[in-house]
């Protein structure tokens, strides 16, 4: 079995989880096992070992585990860009629409100085709106994008789709159908 099956095979299916219908894509299997961790791991790291970004971005809350082991690897800065109300600092705040109503994300404001090349990292891309608002407030600091990258992408949902309208480049290591 090769690393990507690997990874595919090890996420977990919760159904209707959290509403009926629901394929909820679990990663914490493969954050339990050392070595499918490390395969994971190095999937990114030789993706932008020689491509370098100045930091690794990480979305509230499973990107933050993988950007910072990524950012670690990379020897560069890790930013957190969280939920609404969560960092101590002066911030820059970003909102977009979800299904049902809306969110917030925020970051500080000395995270990242203008041309910084960032890659904005996640679990998973869904309807893409948290990956979008994590690029604009990225943006409104005068960083650019390098890439947007995660675990899995579900592009029934449109998000990887949308993200890619806009201009961001992307990677995912594996794709589910359905959602």
């Amino acid at each position: 079995m090769n690393d990507i099956e690997l990874i595919r095979r090890t996420i977990r299916t919760v159904s209707d989880w959290p509403e009926p219908g629901v394929q909820f894509r679990d990663i914490t299997p493969l954050l339990q096992d050392p070595r499918t961790f490390r395969v994971l791991i190095d999937q990114f790291v030789h993706r932008y070992f020689d491509a370098r970004p100045d930091a690794i971005a990480g979305l509230d809350a499973r990107g933050f585990i993988i950007g910072s082991v990524l950012a670690y690897e990379l020897n560069v800065g890790f930013v957190p860009i969280r939920k609404k109300g969560k960092l101590p600092f002066t911030t820059v705040a970003e909102s977009y629409e979800l299904e049902y109503g809306s969110a917030t994300v925020e970051m500080h404001t000395d995270a990242v100085k203008a041309g910084d090349r960032v890659l904005l990292i996640d679990d998973l891309i869904a309807t893409g709106g948290t990956m979008m608002a994590g690029k604009r407030l990225l943006e409104k600091l005068g960083a650019t994008v390098i890439e947007g990258a995660a675990i899995v992408d579900l592009p029934e949902l449109g998000g990887s789709d949308r993200l890619r309208a806009s201009g961001l480049a992307l990677f995912t290591l594996v794709d589910f159908g359905g959602h």
